[in-house]
């Protein structure tokens, strides 16, 4: 067992209210939206990137 599973685990954030949201607030989420979604692939493709390399290590 590793020690991150014995963490809890997040929530997920509420979601927000769109109706309530004008034209350009909706248009300023998307972008932050956006922004974490290029976050999180750049997290994986270091990720894989380490993963590959240690790979690497093992093969002969």
């Amino acid at each position: 067992m590793e020690p991150e599973d014995l963490e809890p685990r997040a929530k997920k954030p509420a979601l927000r209210n769109l109706e309530i949201m004008s034209i350009e607030a909706l248009r300023v989420y998307i972008g932050e939206l956006e922004a974490e979604i290029a976050r999180a692939r750049a997290e994986i493709a270091a990720k894989e990137t380490a993963r590959d390399s240690a790979a690497g290590l093992f093969r002969t």
